[in-house]
């Protein structure tokens, strides 16, 4: 599997100096960066090997490195939930977590769900009940609503709100999301 966190923070921290005063004449040595790591990812079914910046994000290895914009950065803090993606299945806030500790992981974004032409189920119902307004949520909102229905927890209207609410839509289209989600795990 790839670097636990633990190492990774060991192996990429740069060690404090103290701060020299005016009348001392030292140069405090500066770290180097960490260098690239090489890893193994498959993106929506592609198989990928690339050397990455050990402190790049998934997030901006799919936008910067692989130019999958349909994930979207919203807040880069794990609070909005618009850069929601599926690794190994399960939905990850993709600002949160680095590239590097997903070495041999399958990364399924909202590239990766429509088949061909043929738009997923949750994605054409998401039209169908107008699950969105301005757009900037859906991705993520579409990824986590995915992983919801196959966790088994959209039973209920109350049910699928709880699960989803890790996902924020600042135009508030969550009638429209929930109906969404709905009746896509009823035709599951």
């Amino acid at each position: 599997m790839g670097m636990s966190r633990r190492n990774l923070l060991i192996s990429g921290t740069a060690v404090a100096v103290p701060a020299a005063t005016a009348d001392q004449a030292q140069t405090a040595p500066v770290a180097d960066p960490p260098a690239s790591m090489l890893v193994a990812i498959t993106i929506n079914g592609q198989r990928k090997q690339l050397a990455v910046d050990p402190r790049q994000s998934v997030l901006d290895l799919l936008r910067e490195t692989l130019d999958l914009t349909g994930t979207k950065k919203g807040c880069n803090q794990g609070a909005c939930g618009a850069c929601t993606v599926l690794i190994n299945g399960q939905r990850v806030n993709s600002c949160l977590t680095l590239a590097v500790m997903h070495d041999g992981a399958e990364i399924r974004t909202i590239e990766g769900l429509a088949e061909g032409d043929k738009l997923h189920p949750l994605q054409a119902a998401f039209i169908e009940h107008e699950g969105l307004q301005c757009g900037y949520c859906t991705a993520g909102q579409i990824m986590s609503g995915v992983a919801c229905i196959a966790e088994g927890h959209a039973g209920s209207p109350e049910e699928i709100r709880f699960w989803m609410s890790g996902n924020i839509c600042r135009c508030g289209a969550y009638p429209g999301i929930v109906a969404a989600v709905a009746e896509a795990a009823a035709k599951r």
